[in-house]
């Protein structure tokens, strides 16, 4: 066990977050402040958690963001909450977030990219805001669902940071289960890189994606009286990448001309 204050490193199923690549760079050169530093960082954790079209966080979640309150306090809960909103000024000025006053509503913050200035900028002349929530979110559990970054490191191996973002797009845009069943894909085809996945992908959106729907496999593999039926995931999906093969003229059953 490692001592009390010592991190014990990074696991098997430790999930990732993306962070741009400017944070590395001459963020943290100009960064002097401890507050805006730990603001930010937390920020980027909590911005990609949000689901809603707007991904913003608001001023009580921030306040009210347990890992912030730790790594800020000093000589009580009230300083802690001074020092955040102290490092969410200055990330402000630095316009490494943005800052919106909704209607009725508490300040909310975004993070400083084109589509959340344009999302901005819709609010300012009056456009109805996206869902923003009013609450902090709860801790991330120990074994949540693994993201497109968690599948990608299981799969395929480590994340280069050049990835990142267009992993993070990928998950925005297609849904979990075809990313799952393309990453099983490419291991089963010994093809484990992203451009393989992502071919894949681009392939199903393109001309369509033969495979039943979620309820209909969970039937297969249950059977009908709802008992665990003979056929496994294993098996499902080995009969599903023989299809695949068979539709694109890939692996054994590929025929040769003559």
């Amino acid at each position: 066990m490692a001592p009390s204050g010592v991190f014990s490193g990074f696991t098997g199923k430790t999930l990732y977050t993306p962070v741009p690549n400017p944070v590395f760079g001459p963020i943290l050169e100009q960064v002097q402040d401890l507050a805006e530093l730990k603001v930010t960082l937390r920020g980027l954790w909590l911005f990609h958690r949000k689901r809603e079209t707007l991904r913003a966080v608001s001023l009580d979640e921030f306040l009210a963001d347990r890992t912030l309150i730790k790594g800020l306090k000093s000589a009580g809960d009230d300083s802690a909450a001074e020092a955040i909103r102290h490092g969410l000024r200055l990330a402000v000025k630095r316009k490494t977030f943005l800052t919106h006053q909704l209607d009725g509503k508490d300040t909310v913050f975004l993070l400083n990219t084109d589509s959340d200035q344009r999302a901005i900028a819709r609010l300012e002349h009056g456009e109805a805001p996206a869902e923003v929530s009013d609450g902090p979110e709860p801790e991330t559990p120990e074994l949540e669902q693994p993201n497109i970054f968690a599948l990608y490191e299981d799969n395929i191996g480590a994340l280069s940071p050049l990835l990142a973002e267009e992993l993070k797009e990928a998950e925005g845009r297609y849904p979990e289960t075809w990313l799952r069943e393309a990453f099983g894909i490419a291991v089963a085809e010994n093809k484990r890189s992203w451009r393989y996945v992502a071919g894949i992908l681009r392939r199903w959106t393109a001309e369509g994606r033969e495979n039943r729907g979620d309820a209909e496999r969970g039937k297969a593999r249950r059977g009908d009286d709802g008992k665990p039926g003979r056929h496994t995931e294993t098996d499902n999906r080995k009969k599903y990448l023989e299809d695949y093969q068979r539709r694109w003229g890939k692996g054994p059953r590929q025929r040769t001309g003559g």
